[in-house]
């Protein structure tokens, strides 16, 4: 064996390591969620915040049919402004993510780490093998039902319609979820989210925050469209016959581009949604998921009006699609607008 075989496989362990202790330090600081709202020494917005969560979950499972399982029963306090930091990394000239495989997810485009600075210095390693990297910090994370996961102090500053949405999302992965095909998972959980919370708004007669949400769809539609724009433009890019000087420089001028249309778009809405995308250079890995999160949910959004907007048909269909194979998954997701 290799000297870059033997490093490899003792980064591999050593993630591990912080990946099983930080999950068992995550579960030891889970409360029921139930008792701290009976508890009169509970905070009143934190009731108030816990409170909402079940109604939210309850919705899920009696309006949108997904499952009612131990996740999003307790609450967890983890003391740091993230759950996770992300590390995602794509080769110089390419969109197409670097992957990581698992024995319950399969392959995924990121690694994830409890301790930033341990997921700074998996980034520094990556960028030192010539690769772009980016980290991304997350407030929240699932095991997909393998875990009660709870919800954390980092989900509780979220708008009502943020927090719902990312229920529905997490819980549409316990409902349903293939193993390596991250573009069917993401598709189908993010149809339920989008339809779900919808609805779920349209239940809370709350004007003013329907509008705030709708308006943060339109905001973050517009940045993923001159995010797929790019990431478009660049495949074509690297595809080319260039050679690596010129590419450097092409690939510089588009993603100064990219920027000058995301500085364009803050001018317009007074948000701090956009406030990350402009805060640092940004490169392929920043790409890298885009495609992953949004390609395909026209494909669901088509499958639930066949269904006539019928939950239970929409999971047993997406079910059925899900177990017939991986070019037919890829076919379905291909298939928007088949109506």
């Amino acid at each position: 064996m290799g000297l870059v075989s033997v490093l490899a496989g003792c980064a591999t362990l050593a993630w591990y390591g912080q990946a099983v202790s930080g999950q068992l330090d995550l579960l030891s600081r889970r409360e029921h969620i139930a008792d701290l709202i009976e508890n009169p020494a509970t905070d009143d917005i934190l009731r108030q915040r816990l409170e909402r969560v079940l109604e939210i979950r309850q919705f899920a499972r009696s309006e949108l049919g997904l499952p009612d399982s131990r996740s999003f029963r307790h609450y967890a306090d983890l003391q740091r402004p993230a759950a996770v930091w992300n590390v995602i990394a794509s080769p110089r000239f390419s969109v197409t993510p670097k992957t990581w495989c698992y024995p319950i997810a399969g392959c995924v485009a990121y690694r994830g780490y409890f301790d930033r600075d341990q997921a700074w210095a998996a980034a520094e390693r990556l960028a030192e093998e010539g690769l772009d990297v980016t980290v991304a910090p997350a407030v929240a994370y699932s095991t997909l039902g393998w875990f009660s996961d709870p919800v954390l102090n980092t989900m509780l500053a979220w708008s009502d319609a943020t927090l719902a949405g990312f229920l529905f999302h997490e819980l549409s992965h316990e409902m349903l979820y293939v193993p390596g095909d991250s573009a069917f998972n993401e598709a189908y959980a993010s149809l339920v989210e989008r339809e779900g919370v919808k609805r779920w708004l349209a239940r809370q007669n709350e004007p003013d925050l329907a509008a705030r949400w709708e308006q943060d769809r339109v905001i973050r539609d517009r940045l993923i469209e001159q995010l797929l724009t790019t990431r478009e433009r660049l495949s074509e890019l690297y595809a080319g016959e260039l050679n690596s000087f010129d590419m450097d420089v092409a690939k510089t001028r588009e993603f100064l581009r990219l920027q000058e249309a995301i500085g364009e778009l803050a001018d317009e809405h007074e948000t701090d949604q956009l406030a990350g995308w402009l805060s640092r250079p940004l490169n392929n890995a920043d790409l890298a998921l885009v495609a992953t999160y949004e390609a395909g949910v026209g494909a669901f959004a088509d499958l639930l009006a066949e269904c006539d907007s019928d939950w239970t048909c929409f999971h047993q269909r997406s079910s059925s699609v899900a177990a017939s194979g991986a070019v037919a998954r890829q076919d379905f997701l291909q298939a928007e607008g088949r109506q």
